[in-house]
């Protein structure tokens, strides 16, 4: 085990930058990450920066980008609102302007909408209706999706809808 740490420890700046092209290459990555993984093959600050800067210009790093496939993935896929997909984007350090611009862009407000509905539909038939009243069903439901990131305007515009309709 350590042969191994040393071997990442004695990377050359040239041998630390293929890595790191081949692992931006693959997904797309924030600087923090970019920047941890060199440290973690022991290059120093200076050089991180230097090559940090190298990869943005080559395009292989690119925040912005990041960002967009983010937010795209983490609402398509994983269903989440835009709260949590912001608060986890934060927490990778990426910038509110490319933030704002990535949820504005990768959301449109009808998908969001539909989004919710679905996940409305789906807690909403999978709370047991022996032990749950209307207004327990529709606690339960709200919070659960105040947990998965979404906002309370569009929750109860949704909510009020599908209220109607049962």
């Amino acid at each position: 085990m350590d042969e191994m740490n040393k071997k990442y420890r004695s990377l050359t700046v040239e041998q630390a930058y293929v890595k790191i092209r081949h692992y931006c290459d693959f997904q797309e990555r924030t600087h923090q990450e970019v920047k941890m993984k060199l440290r973690g093959y022991g290059i120093a600050w200076s050089d991180i920066d230097i090559l940090a800067s190298k990869l943005i210009e080559e395009g292989f790093l690119n925040e912005e980008r990041f960002a967009a496939a983010f937010v795209g993935g983490r609402f398509r896929i994983k269903k989440w609102g835009r709260k949590k997909i912001e608060l986890e984007l934060k927490k990778k350090q990426v910038s509110d302007t490319n933030i704002k611009k990535a949820l504005r862009e990768e959301i449109n407000q009808d998908d969001y909408e539909k989004t919710i509905l679905y996940i409305i539909e789906k807690k909403w038939n999978s709370i047991k209706p022996s032990t749950a009243s209307e207004y327990d069903k529709q606690a339960k439901t709200r919070a659960y999706l105040f947990q998965r990131g979404f906002e309370t305007t569009p929750v109860s515009i949704v909510m009020k809808r599908f209220l109607e309709n049962l």
